[in-house]
């Protein structure tokens, strides 16, 4: 079984660092606290479906693409 989790966070950690952003940067353009993007890279988190729409949108990218294994 895959965790799902760190799959995601890693994704977003990518995504964010080719896009030269911080955390305070991603958190603020997909309106989510700072520490819970945090949460999320480290794979610790398990945001909701419009969460990871907000953090989709920020990062400019189709939501599948943080998902995708």
């Amino acid at each position: 079984m895959q965790n799902w989790c760190v799959i995601v966070g890693r994704n977003v950690r990518k995504l964010r660092q080719q896009r030269g952003m911080t955390q305070e940067e991603l958190a603020f353009e997909a309106k989510i606290d700072l520490t819970y993007v945090g949460g999320i890279e480290r794979g610790k988190r398990n945001p909701s479906l419009l969460v990871l729409a907000r953090i989709a949108e920020g990062l400019a990218v189709p939501l599948a693409r943080l998902i995708a294994d």
